[in-house]
């Protein structure tokens, strides 16, 4: 089996987690600064400021913007549920605005959610490609919003000159799947010295020294085990993007001109894309439909995947939710049905590139 995604781990990593486990020193200590500085050095920013998962980066970052009930927060209908839950879980209403063929919000529904009541636009960085950033920027700018960006899948992208997570708040996921993991965990990087001292001492129990409470906080700290896992993959973030852009390079020639299927969006000139998933759309025009697809795949020994298979409140619990409004996003309904990622990850070889096009191909008559 071709497996959708694999973690390698390193004999480089595993000498890092042994030295974290002679030492004693488990719970969040010098490997997390380590890992923090690397990863605001890599995304061009002052502060990063580690957690335990992407979840809780967003959930920290709306406490610390003073989110809350009676507030709005104008989010994408088209991503994992995380989302969502953070913003309802700090109180707020969410509102949804459609997305475009890059999966990314489109700036003029934005800006048609935008009322007296919001306070927020959190964009997804859906796959590994950047929304597009300028004309939210300027939303936010022109109505005094805060940016919080839900970068979980986009570690490495750039925008223009500039990085994922540097437009606001970055909320980033370094769950064991994502391209730099740490098993569980996530980051939340910032320029403004302001939020992210109050990231840090939220994070610890709301301590800004030991028994010093300034602010009723919780315990989001990473442990040095988890961050030990991390570091390497930093120190080798642009092999890993090369190695996942290449790939996809590889696949999107194989799988050219195949009717019903629509490739990933190429990124236009000043923005990458760094392939946390190469996700395709197996739309009406296709012989088989997507399950007959994806069926066809896992028979073939190709691992695949829906992500997602539909609007993100398109569940009981969210429809009937009092901070969920639902609405009419017809563009993020019909991607859903269609989308279907393939395996893009570093290790594959030539010979399962070759097979995974050599498969589609075959499977939709090409």
């Amino acid at each position: 089996m071709i497996a959708i995604t694999e973690v390698h781990i390193g004999e480089e990593t595993e000498r890092r987690v042994l030295d974290v486990l002679r030492s004693g020193q488990l719970a969040q200590g010098p490997r997390v600064a380590e890992l923090e500085e690397l990863f605001a050095s890599a995304h061009r920013v002052d502060h990063a400021i580690a957690v335990t998962s992407g979840t809780t980066a967003l959930v920290a970052s709306l406490q610390v913007l003073g989110i809350g009930p009676g507030d709005e927060v104008v989010t994408s209908p088209f991503t994992f549920v995380a989302t969502l839950n953070a913003i309802l879980e700090s109180g707020a209403t969410a509102r949804f605005a459609d997305i475009g063929d890059d999966y990314n919000v489109l700036p003029d529904s934005v800006g048609s959610c935008i009322g007296p009541s919001t306070r927020a636009l959190l964009p997804v960085h859906l796959y590994g490609m950047m929304a597009d950033m300028d004309p939210l920027v300027e939303l936010a700018d022109s109505a005094g919003l805060a940016i919080v960006e839900d970068a979980a899948q986009a570690v490495g992208a750039e925008y223009r000159g500039r990085m994922a997570g540097s437009f606001g708040l970055g909320c980033f996921s370094l769950y064991a799947t994502k391209n730099v993991n740490t098993g569980e965990g996530g980051m939340v990087t910032t320029n403004d010295s302001d939020l992210a001292d109050r990231l840090r001492v939220l994070r610890n129990q709301g301590m800004r020294a030991r028994y010093e409470y300034v602010v009723a906080g919780h315990n989001y700290r990473m442990t040095d085990l988890c961050a030990a896992v991390g570091i390497a993959q930093i120190e080798g973030l642009a092999d890993i993007c090369a190695a996942r852009s290449a790939n996809a390079a590889v696949l999107s020639e194989g799988l050219s001109g195949l009717e019903g299927l629509v490739l990933p969006p190429e990124p236009e000139p000043g923005r990458t894309h760094v392939y946390h998933q190469f996700t395709v759309r197996i739309t009406t025009e296709a012989s088989v439909s997507r399950d007959q697809f994806a069926d066809a795949l896992r028979e073939a020994g190709i691992g695949c995947g829906v992500y997602y298979p539909g609007v993100v409140f398109d569940y009981d619990c969210y429809r009937e939710h009092p901070g969920v409004v639902v609405a009419e996003v017809p563009r993020a309904r019909a991607i859903a049905s269609e989308v279907m990622s393939l395996p893009v990850h570093p290790y594959l070889t030539a010979d399962d590139l070759e097979r995974i096009v050599e498969v589609v191909r075959e499977v939709l008559g090409g």
